[in-house]
């Protein structure tokens, strides 16, 4: 009995570890309206809404460290970009941690951007127009925006806190300078790291049509249903002028929605090619930034190698100094020990011109050295 209760027991721990892995947390549901529904949901059901894999939604788990990603899939794109953590599909927005102080100002920018409501128009000739063809470009207007401000703001505040305190240092060479530039230039690290990988992400967009393809997602699900129209149509009564004409309006539906492909790739590629600049600019301050250290790196290293040599060459007066001492020392104390020589009585005279001799030639010794070592540029002029 005691055992199955600790079957049941192990049974339930597992299936309550099941649950908690399988809750993704909060999210936020944006209609193409910009009605905003708070969800709390596991992660089965987010990949079911937007049909993406597990892989596509691991990338946006806070717990994992992965870096900026836009993934497009076939009917949502998958975005991480530093605190924004969103699934856009073409009629609403995932939007990850929405209560998160850097995600607000999202919510009511994608609520600015989105209309008020989704108007489909049919034309004559058959095609679709859907008012919220662009809103998954707004969307990522409103993401990319939001990031490279972001960023931007990052390096503006960075490069604020860095300039004074590299000319600081400069003027002065203290412990706490030190410290103080060490741990900006940790920082400009991490944020150059960070922008390099948003710039990488958007060229790497940039240089594939098919990924910038696979962003428009309004035209995607357009053509899919075009296909679907085209596909029903029956093909066993060719001689019809019903049916073909019916093929025809179909070609040139196939054919627009081929050209406005290329247009929504041109559009989405303007759109990239904008944030790509502005992350450039801001990967260029952080790259000057950090030759600015460098910079000031090299100025400290020549200082210190210059103090370093003033302390070589006092170190070289000294001992010069030491040696021609040592040596009047050592003259002075042969003849001034206390022995029975011949030649001290009535000579004592001869014992201060020993003194004045080794002195003068001590003195003259060191200064040979100290000609010698300035001329091998042992010691400054």
């Amino acid at each position: 009995m005691a055992r199955d209760d600790a079957a049941v027991a192990v049974a339930d721990e597992q299936s309550a570890l099941k649950k908690k892995t399988a809750v993704s947390g909060s999210w936020m549901l944006l209609d193409c309206t910009g009605k905003g529904t708070i969800l709390d949901v596991d992660k089965y059901a987010i990949m079911h809404r937007a049909q993406i894999h597990a892989r596509d939604l691991r990338i946006l788990d806070p717990l994992l460290s992965y870096p900026s990603t836009i993934l497009g899939r076939e009917r949502a794109i998958v975005l991480n970009l530093e605190h924004i953590k969103a699934i856009i599909t073409a009629e609403e927005v995932l939007l990850r941690d929405p209560m998160d102080e850097n995600v607000i100002p999202i919510v009511e920018e994608l609520r600015n951007h989105l209309p008020p409501a989704n108007v489909h128009q049919v034309h004559e000739d058959g095609r679709e127009n859907l008012s919220g063809q662009h809103e998954e470009a707004a969307e990522e207007d409103v993401a990319l925006e939001a990031i490279c401000s972001f960023l931007g703001a990052q390096t503006t505040e960075l490069e604020t806190a860095a300039y004074p305190a590299l000319d600081e240092l400069t003027a002065k060479i203290s412990s706490r300078n030190l410290d103080r530039v060490r741990k900006l230039k940790s920082a400009m690290t991490r944020l150059t790291a960070r922008v390099q990988k948003v710039r990488d992400e958007l060229e790497q967009l940039l240089d594939d049509d098919d990924d910038m393809a696979d962003l428009c997602l309004s035209r995607k699900l357009a053509g899919a249903s075009s296909r679907i129209s085209c596909s029903g149509a029956p093909s066993w009564f060719p001689g019809s002028p019903t049916i073909g004409s019916k093929i025809s309006r179909a070609s040139r539906t196939s054919a627009a929605t081929i050209h406005g492909n290329e247009n929504d790739v041109e559009e989405m590629e303007m759109l990239l090619e904008a944030y790509f600049i502005q992350i450039d600019g801001t990967l260029h301050r952080l790259i000057t930034l950090h030759e600015y250290i460098d910079d000031t790196e090299d100025y400290i290293n020549i200082q210190l190698e210059n103090h370093r040599n003033q302390l070589i060459q006092l170190e070289l007066f000294l001992s010069s100094g030491t040696v021609c001492l040592s040596i009047c020392a050592l003259v002075c104390g042969i003849f001034g020990m206390n022995l029975p020589y011949s030649w001290k009585h009535n000579h004592g005279y001869l014992f201060k011109w020993v003194i004045i001799i080794s002195g003068l030639v001590c003195a003259i010794l060191f200064i040979l050295i100290f000609a010698y070592a300035r001329r091998k540029g042992l010691v400054g002029s």
